[in-house]
């Protein structure tokens, strides 16, 4: 059959595809429950199209059940091994390869973090006559900023820790991370309030009343556990400046949502002007991720204006999939890397 299912395991969210069209992501909190890893991936790997071959990558590894990276790469690996239940199985590592899991357990420090290069990796099929280029990749928890060429990616790091030096990794994202994280401080009627520095809002809530990212009315996954809608984003913004609906309605939310975004988009700029070195701008942008809306505004407000979205050329699941897609079709041989 010789059909590749792609597999990335993250710390918050474990995502599947297929290279053909089939995505899907689900929801798992690793540093709650690594234990049930293997568990999660083989019921989605049962949901997924028949397949008789498994190429993964990860992030998960830095969630802190794990003592170390090593110890993380070593469990997830151990749990995509048993999740496949027999399937050929490889794991993709930093240098472009695909290696069998006892490879990727005697090379920790290149499985780990691995993600970002199988997706600048593919990503760069479609800089066309273009030479160089660049991948501003937007999640739920962290944002990519990954310099592409004709040969392959060019980011200066390969650790998560070098990335974050060279502008190359953004720990911020569109759902995940804490409005205290992005400000200081917002706007209220006619002041600047400082925020409280407790997770009382994410930025999911900021795009929500934005209307960036779509309610959700059946998903907990947010800072009071109170459903991701309009009005329950509008009382948890409420919060960051300690108020409630009572003094707190749609418009200050609009006001201060706007504010925030503006300063999210600017603190992804900064890095943005770290991560490309090149003396001109690069030919060509691949927006992709969750956040592509804020990919194309970090974009637009650089003045990178040759973009793809991998939403349209892709649909909106596949990108926000984007690395187990990218993984799934390097190990089928129809992008760069080599292939098992």
């Amino acid at each position: 059959m010789n059909k590749w299912l792609g597999i990335d395991v993250g710390g918050a969210n474990i995502k599947v595809a297929d290279g053909n069209g089939f995505a899907a992501s689900r929801s798992f909190p690793l540093w709650q429950k690594p234990d049930k890893l293997a568990h999660e991936i083989r019921s989605l790997i049962a949901d997924a199209p028949a397949c008789d071959r498994i190429a993964a990558t990860m992030t998960g590894e830095l969630a802190d059940c794990y003592e170390s990276k090593r110890e993380g790469v070593e469990s997830i690996v151990a749990a995509v091994e048993k999740a496949s239940d027999g399937k050929h199985t490889r794991i993709y590592l930093t240098n472009g390869k695909l290696v069998t899991p006892e490879v990727a357990r005697r090379n920790p420090l290149l499985a780990a973090a691995s993600n970002w290069h199988a997706l600048a990796t593919f990503a760069c099929s479609y800089l066309g006559d273009c030479q160089n280029g660049m991948l501003i990749d937007i999640g739920s928890t962290t944002t990519d900023l990954i310099p592409l060429s004709t040969t392959g990616p060019t980011a200066k790091g390969a650790t998560d820790t070098e990335r974050l030096e060279h502008g190359e990794l953004v720990y911020t994202g569109v759902r995940r991370n804490p409005v205290c994280s992005v400000v200081r401080e917002v706007p209220y009627r006619d002041l600047q309030i400082p925020v409280a520095g407790e997770l009382f809002a994410t930025m999911l809530d900021v795009y929500i009343i934005l209307g960036d990212l779509a309610e959700e009315p059946a998903s907990r996954a947010t800072a009071d556990g109170r459903p991701a809608t309009k009005g329950d984003s509008r009382s948890r913004l409420a919060r960051m400046i300690c108020a409630d609906g009572d003094i707190f309605n749609h418009r200050d939310a609009v006001k201060m949502a706007k504010y925030i975004a503006d300063q999210h988009r600017d603190m992804i700029v900064s890095r943005a002007k770290v991560a490309w070195t090149g003396a001109s701008p690069p030919e060509k942008v691949i927006l992709g991720g969750s956040g592509e809306s804020v990919s194309a505004a970090v974009a637009e407000f650089l003045g990178w204006t040759n973009t793809v979205s991998l939403r349209q050329e892709l649909t909106s699941k596949i990108s926000t999939c984007g690395p187990a897609h990218a993984v799934a079709v390097i190990a089928s041989g129809k992008a760069s890397g080599n292939t098992p």
